[in-house]
C-alpha cells in the first residue's frame, strides 16, 4: 500500500486492507482520550480494572486508550504484601492529571484508605482524609493529615458540641477538607460533614424498616437528666426518664449505664425532625390495670414514703403505684403546717386506703383509719335552745350549748341595723334562742333571737284567746253585759 493511499482518517497498521476501516485511527482515539480526560473530574468515582502493576505505581484502564495510575502503597496490607493484580476490579476516585498521567485514589467505605499525597488534591477532589487530632487549641483541634497542619474547629468536631477535648486527642479519624487556602498555610477540615452523610444514608435504610409499635434491640450511648440516648443502628434514639420505668426515676443512672444493651419499643416517630422516642416501661405489663383488684377502700397496706410536698405525703405501695396522705390526714387530729413534721422520706409506714380512682391513677390514703361519722342528737326545729355567747363574728353570734354550737345571724337577732352586739352580748352571756334549721349530717344548727320574741308574743296571744273561749264555755258574756247583770241585782236602773 503507497502513501498516496493512506488519508488523515486511517492508519496502516499492517493487517489486512479488509481490516484498515474497521478500525479507528490515531485521531480518533486521540480524540476520545481527550474526551475521557475531559469528562473525568475532580472526586468522580470510577470502576476499572488493574492492567499491570509496575514499580510503585498500579496502572488502570480508563477505556478509549487511556490509563489511570494508583500509588502502589494504598494495596499493602499489614504484613507488606501488595493486595492486588493485572485483572482485579476496583474503584477509585479521579484527583488530578499529573505529568500527562491520571492520578487516582482508592475507594474504601467511602474515604480514602491511605493519607493522600496532598491535602489540595482532597480539597479539589471533594473527597475525605485521614488526620490524627495532636492537640485542642483556642476555637478547636489541631489536627496533622499526611504532614500538613490542619484546623478543625469545635463545631466541625461532631455531630454534638466537639468539646470533649479527651475523646478526640490522639485519635485518627476521616475529615473532609473545607478550605484550603494561602498554599496550604490555612487548612480547615470536618468531620461533621462527613457524619451528617453517613447519618443521612442511615436514616434512608432506617426508614425502610422503623415503625412504632416496634421492638428493638439498643444499645445505651448516654445519659442525661431528662433520659437516656440509646443507639438505632447508628442513630440516636430517645428513652424519656418517664418512659424507663413504670416507678419513679429521679435519675436515669440510676437504673442504666452506657454501653448497657436493652429491648424498648418505638413509641413514636417524627421523620420530619428524625426524632424516635422509645420506651422501656412498655415492655411491661401497666399495674393500674389491676389495681382496683388489690387495693379495696378500707384496707390497711404497708409503704414507704417517697416524696415530701407541702400538701401531703407520696407512699410507694409498689412499682409504679403511688398513693397520696393528705396533709389533713397525717396530723392524728392535730393541725400540722408540713408533711415533715410528721413523716419523712425512706420512712415505712402502714396506711388506710381511703379511695381508689384507676383512672385518674390516684390513691388516696390516711394514716389513721377512716372515721364514721360521729351522729349528732341536734334540737328540734322550732324548739328553744339556750347557750352561752362563744364568739361574736360581724355576721353574726356563735351560741355553745352543752353538746352543740349554733349560729345566729344578725338579721335574727331582733336588734336594731348598727346595733354593736359585741358590747350587747360579751361571750359567756346567755341567750335564748329558737332553731330554725338542724343538718344533723353537717353538724350545723340556725339559730334565732327574734324568733323567741315573736313565739313568746304568739304564746301571749293563744293564751288570750283561750281565755275568750273559756269564758264563752262557762257563760261569761262581755263586761257589759256583766256590769248590767251586777247593776240589776242591786235594782239599778237606767
Amino acid at each position: 500500500m503507497s502513501n498516496e493511499n493512506i488519508t488523515d482518517d486511517t492508519v496502516n497498521t499492517g493487517a489486512p486492507a479488509g481490516a484498515v476501516e474497521s478500525e479507528e485511527s490515531f485521531a480518533d482515539l486521540f480524540e476520545k482520550s481527550i474526551a475521557t480526560s475531559e469528562r473525568l473530574s475532580p472526586g468522580q468515582k470510577v470502576k476499572s480494572r488493574v492492567i499491570s502493576v509496575s514499580g510503585d505505581h498500579v496502572y488502570i484502564d480508563l477505556g478509549g486508550k487511556s490509563d489511570g495510575m494508583i500509588a502502589l502503597s494504598e494495596f499493602v496490607g499489614d504484613d507488606g504484601v501488595p493486595r492486588v493484580k493485572p485483572g482485579d476490579e476496583i474503584e477509585a476516585i479521579f484527583l488530578s492529571v499529573e505529568d500527562g498521567m491520571k492520578k487516582l485514589t482508592t475507594l474504601v467505605r467511602g474515604y480514602s484508605s491511605v493519607k493522600l499525597n496532598a491535602v489540595r488534591e482532597a480539597f479539589d477532589a471533594g473527597i475525605a482524609v485521614n488526620g490524627e487530632v495532636k492537640q485542642e487549641i483556642k476555637g478547636g483541634f489541631e489536627v496533622w493529615v499526611n504532614g500538613i497542619k490542619c484546623f478543625c474547629p469545635f463545631s466541625q468536631m461532631d455531630l454534638r458540641t466537639g468539646r470533649e477535648g479527651g475523646t478526640y486527642v490522639g485519635n485518627t479519624f476521616p475529615f473532609k477538607v473545607l478550605e484550603y487556602k494561602n498554599e496550604g498555610r490555612t487548612v480547615v477540615i470536618s468531620r461533621r460533614v462527613l457524619l451528617e452523610e453517613e447519618r443521612q444514608e442511615k436514616l434512608v435504610k432506617l426508614k425502610e424498616t422503623l415503625e412504632a409499635g416496634k421492638e428493638l434491640a439498643v444499645k445505651v450511648r448516654s445519659l442525661q437528666s431528662f433520659g437516656a440516648f440509646v443507639d438505632i443502628g447508628g442513630i440516636d434514639g430517645l428513652i424519656p426518664v418517664s418512659e424507663i420505668s413504670w416507678g419513679r426515676i429521679d435519675n436515669p443512672a440510676d437504673v442504666l449505664t452506657p454501653g448497657q444493651e436493652v429491648t424498648a419499643k418505638v413509641i413514636s416517630i417524627d421523620w420530619a425532625a428524625n426524632r424516635f422516642t422509645l420506651s422501656l416501661k412498655a415492655m411491661y405489663p401497666d399495674p393500674w390495670t389491676s389495681v382496683a383488684e388489690k387495693y379495696k377502700t378500707g384496707a390497711r397496706v404497708k409503704g414507704t414514703i417517697v416524696r415530701l410536698v407541702p400538701f401531703g405525703a407520696f407512699v410507694n405501695l409498689e412499682t409504679g403505684i403511688d398513693g397520696l396522705v393528705h396533709i389533713s390526714n397525717l396530723g392524728a387530729g392535730r393541725r400540722i403546717n408540713h408533711p415533715k413534721e410528721v413523716v419523712e422520706v425512706g420512712k415505712e409506714v402502714e396506711a388506710y386506703i381511703l379511695a381508689v380512682d384507676p383512672q385518674t391513677r390516684k390513691i388516696s390514703l390516711s394514716l389513721q383509719p377512716k372515721q364514721e361519722p360521729r351522729k349528732v342528737t341536734l334540737p328540734a326545729v322550732g324548739s328553744i335552745f339556750e347557750g352561752v355567747v362563744d364568739k361574736v363574728m360581724p355576721f353574726g353570734i356563735f351560741l355553745k350549748g352543752e353538746n352543740m354550737t349554733g349560729l345566729i345571724p344578725n338579721s335574727e337577732m331582733g336588734t336594731e341595723s348598727g346595733t354593736d352586739h359585741s358590747r350587747m352580748f360579751p361571750a359567756g352571756a346567755t341567750l335564748q334562742t329558737v332553731v330554725l334549721e338542724a343538718d344533723s349530717v353537717k353538724g350545723k344548727v340556725l339559730l334565732s333571737r327574734k324568733g323567741v320574741m315573736e313565739k313568746a308574743e304568739q304564746e301571749q296571744l293563744r293564751k288570750y284567746r283561750d281565755s275568750l273561749k273559756s269564758e264563752e264555755a262557762s257563760g261569761v258574756g262581755s263586761l257589759g253585759e256583766m256590769l248590767k247583770a251586777k247593776m240589776e241585782e242591786k235594782n239599778i236602773s237606767f
